[in-house]
């Protein structure tokens, strides 16, 4: 929690709760749906809360938008991502529906009203909306064809509408067809090591 008021100054009182009680309820809720792996969950705040919160550090979502997280698994990046902004919604999907039930207890536990969550696979998911968020649930190359469809056309942020993607490493390979990729090391915002090698890469799907 310390780490997470170092970067991120502005969080209300409220906020400050909200994040503090997810070490508690991730962990009772682990011990029963393996959603994190044990030797991470001590590191919660660093490798999934903070981590999750990379992304805002390149697009802070605007109120009254619409964001999809595919694969979120437990439910990252997205629950942090909507303790962060309350008044933005948020899609989390997941073809898990163990996974799903563990975010939605989260949810519920959190009174997080900006958030549904849905035990669903990308491809059908319908609904429009701004921005893809995800944590590198496959190459760029496969999860692309799943989510362009619901990129709505007409953007209000900084960066235009699309995917804002969590990974790590070297992309050169992977990003080699995506000319319009962009990569922000998370190591400019993060002092940590473990953010030496991870990075948001930013695809935009309309113009």
């Amino acid at each position: 929690m310390d780490r997470l008021n170092h970067y991120f100054p502005t969080l209300s009182a409220h906020q400050k709760k909200q994040f503090s009680q997810l070490e508690d309820l991730y962990k009772e809720w682990n011990a029963q749906i393996n959603v994190i792996s044990r030797k991470d969950i001590d590191a919660l705040y660093e490798k999934h809360i903070l981590h999750s919160l990379g992304i805002a550090k390149i697009q802070p979502f605007k109120s009254g938008s619409r964001v999809l997280d595919v694969g979120t698994g437990g439910g990252f990046p997205g629950v942090p991502l909507a303790i962060l902004f309350p008044k933005v919604n948020f899609f989390l999907i997941d073809s898990i529906g163990k996974k799903i039930k563990v975010v939605q207890a989260v949810v519920e536990a959190l009174g997080l009203k900006n958030i549904e969550a849905r035990h669903q696979r990308a491809q059908e998911f319908k609904q429009p909306v701004d921005f893809i968020v995800s944590r590198a649930v496959t190459k760029m190359e496969d999860f692309v064809p799943w989510v362009t469809k619901n990129v709505k056309n007409k953007g209000t942020h900084r960066l235009n509408n699309g995917i804002l993607y969590l990974k790590g490493g070297d992309l050169s390979e992977e990003l080699a067809n995506f000319s319009k990729a962009k990569e922000f090391n998370l190591s400019d915002h993060f002092t940590e090591t473990f953010f030496e090698t991870k990075k948001v890469v930013y695809l935009p799907l309309k113009d």
